[in-house]
């Protein structure tokens, strides 16, 4: 058997969870342009202001745990 078909029989065995290991492994994820700009932006501070607002409502105790808002009903 060759290597391709003992790597193709391989990936035959594995679980959803380790294939889906094994795409991002094969072909990661390319930023596209909202995401490029995204990370120009955060790298020129222009969140700073949502980052404060947040911590100021936190602080001021108006958040709730994320896992009380994704709780099922």
């Amino acid at each position: 058997m060759s290597t391709v078909a003992e790597i193709k029989a391989a990936i035959d065995q594995l679980t959803l969870q380790e294939r889906c290991e094994l795409e991002a492994l094969l072909h990661p994820f390319e930023d596209d342009e909202w995401d490029k700009q995204m990370k120009r932006d955060a790298a020129a501070g222009k969140f700073g202001a949502l980052h404060d607002a947040a911590d100021a409502e936190h602080d001021a105790g108006k958040t709730v745990p994320l896992t009380d808002i994704l709780r099922e009903p």
